[in-house]
């Protein structure tokens, strides 16, 4: 559905989007993340035609970004962060002038109205003034209004920001629900690393402008090797060498105070550990897309929205 060969992005001394190269299939969710910065919204700009790359070519549904712009526009749907729907009209308004705006044909416009707001669920308020909807209600018709001209690609950029984990898992839903019944491929980003644990059939982490990791969830998780623990020592001076000598500890490290573990079966090992070293703590977690992204750029994503993912961490008390 994507081709990306060698694209690139530069703005003077900066290059945004580096020598990409990519291909997006037909009824994926594929998830693109990265820090602010890191070039992603660069990229979903080249692809919708709103940027011009300085080098370098895609195609969408068959179009080439840059000699079918108009056939490329024609082919997808956009929902961006900050919502664009006039409060003061009507949900079933403001589709009404997508519906015009994307010529859609007459003779299957209110069809095409109504299979968009049953999608979302928002049937019942088509007639309120979207000043009136929920934050969780406004993103929905957000994308009702995506697929009024049902594109074969559809660019979500954070959907769920700043949705409380209601509203949040019910658009997680209608995501799904999109690529089961519209036959769609759908480009996410996020900063919820659960959402994109869910949602993405694989995922691209971007950095610097590059693409530093690309697979699936699993595939990526398993790149940690197993189970990560982190334990505090009763004294900093404590010689964790003996640590080297269990064959089902995969790495040490020494982070901010505290020992970082790779661990087989922690669940099962932790008690080995414990018999050697003494500690006020510890903790374990299996690994997560957060724990992958540290790994490779050295640093977490920061969330930009409230109620943001917590790791759970099974933790084992000295005291």
């Amino acid at each position: 559905m994507i081709q990306i060969r060698n694209l690139t992005k530069k703005y003077e001394k900066l290059t945004a989007v580096d020598d990409l190269s990519l291909d997006i299939g037909e009824n994926e969710i594929f998830g693109l993340l990265g820090p602010n910065g890191a070039g992603k919204t660069t990229v979903i700009h080249m692809l919708a035609t709103l940027l011009k790359p300085t080098s370098g070519s895609a195609t969408v549904s068959n179009f080439d970004i840059i000699k079918e712009s108009a056939k490329v526009r024609a082919s997808i749907g956009i929902v961006f962060q900050v919502p664009s729907s006039d409060d003061l009209l009507t949900g079933y308004e403001n589709l009404k002038i997508h519906a015009f705006l994307y010529g859609v044909p007459s003779h299957i416009r209110e069809k095409r109205i109504n299979d968009a707001l049953e999608l979302v669920g928002l049937v019942e308020r088509k007639n309120d003034q979207v000043k009136k909807y929920s934050g969780g209600m406004r993103r929905r018709l957000e994308i009702a209004r995506g697929l009024i001209h049902e594109p074969n690609v559809l660019f979500l950029d954070e959907p769920t920001l700043g949705l409380d984990p209601t509203s949040r898992e019910t658009m997680w839903k209608y995501i799904q629900k999109l690529v089961k019944e519209k036959n769609m491929s759908i480009i996410l980003t996020t900063h919820y690393m659960e959402e994109a644990d869910l949602l993405c059939n694989r995922i691209g982490i971007i950095d610097k402008g590059k693409i530093i990791a690309l697979g699936t969830p699993s595939e990526l998780k398993s790149k940690l090797h197993g189970d990560i623990v982190r334990l505090k020592t009763k004294d900093d001076k404590t010689d964790i060498t003996p640590l080297k000598n269990l064959h089902f500890i995969h790495k040490i490290e020494s982070v901010d105070g505290y020992i970082i573990l790779n661990v087989d079966d922690a669940k099962r090992n932790i008690p080995e550990i414990l018999k050697i070293i003494d500690t006020e703590y510890v903790e374990y977690t299996s690994p997560t897309l957060n724990d992958v992204f540290l790994k490779l750029t050295g640093r977490t994503i920061k969330e930009q929205a409230e109620g943001g993912f917590m790791e759970r961490y099974v933790q084992y008390d000295r005291h």
